[in-house]
Parts: C-alpha cells; sequence; structure tokens
C-alpha cells in the first residue's frame, strides 16, 4: 500500500515531499505531485514534511479524498 497525495496538494506543490523520498517515488504533474504506487516503499518521509498535510496512506485518504486514490493511479498508467 503506497501514499496518496490528496488536493491540498493541488496547484501548491511546495515539493518538500520529493527532495525527502528516499526512492524517488514522486512526479510532478500538471498541477500537483503524485506518488508512484510500484516504487513507495511506505517509509512515510514525504507525510511527515509536507507544510498542506497532503499526503495519506491509501488506507486512511479521508472519504472526500477518495477520487484522489483514482487519480493517482491514472497518472501512472498513461505514462
Amino acid at each position: 500500500m503506497a501514499f496518496i497525495i490528496t488536493s491540498p496538494c493541488k496547484t501548491e506543490k511546495a515539493g518538500e515531499c520529493v527532495e525527502v523520498c528516499p526512492v524517488d517515488c514522486i512526479e510532478e504533474g500538471e498541477d500537483m505531485f503524485y506518488i508512484d504506487p510500484d516504487i513507495c516503499i511506505d517509509c512515510g518521509a514525504c507525510e511527515a514534511v509536507c507544510p498542506v498535510e497532503a499526503i495519506y496512506m491509501e488506507d486512511e485518504v479521508p472519504e472526500e479524498e477518495n477520487e484522489y486514490i483514482s487519480l493517482n493511479r491514472l497518472f501512472f498508467e498513461n505514462r
């Protein structure tokens, strides 16, 4: 199970998460960052540094943010 970046990141793109990721699994999209679930090692480094608290474990994503689980998958399927 990977981490998911949710709506607070949209248009924010602070980037601290990218800097601390030990496996480089975070990629920049057009308006936000996405975490590659095939590379993520669930270390939590990104979650700890996110200034807008947009990152959650997939099974802890708030219900109102569930669409970001699918958006994250689609981002990497279309690459």
